[in-house]
């Protein structure tokens, strides 16, 4: 199954809640990506552009999507970028791949 880095921002709604009443939002986060078939690995809150850092584990791309858009609207986030994963064994297949293909020709030719 591939891997997806998800990265989101909370509301200023969302934080004060949280503040109010701490809860584990990896349980829930876990609790939504079961139900559509993938595996929350890890869930971290972060400093910077972002609040929280996850690596999901899905079934494709079309569950990730659903994922992201059901945290979506809900009303939680204010922003959020997903990146598919490579690992490093498919991006040596990729390369290898790459080696082998013909057809292009660079502008700088």
């Amino acid at each position: 199954m591939p891997y997806y880095l998800l990265q989101l921002s909370y509301t200023s709604e969302a934080v004060k809640a949280m503040v109010g009443r701490p809860q584990d939002r990896a349980e829930a986060a876990s609790a939504l990506v079961e139900n559509l078939g993938g595996k929350l690995h890890h869930l971290f809150f972060c400093f910077g552009e972002y609040d929280v850092v996850c690596l999901i584990e899905g079934t494709d791309d079309r569950m990730m999507a659903a994922g992201v858009m059901a945290v979506a609207a809900a009303g939680t986030t204010s922003r959020t970028r997903t990146t598919k994963l490579m690992t490093s064994a498919e991006a040596m297949e990729a390369m290898k791949m790459a080696a082998e293909a013909t057809g292009y020709r660079s502008p700088m030719a």
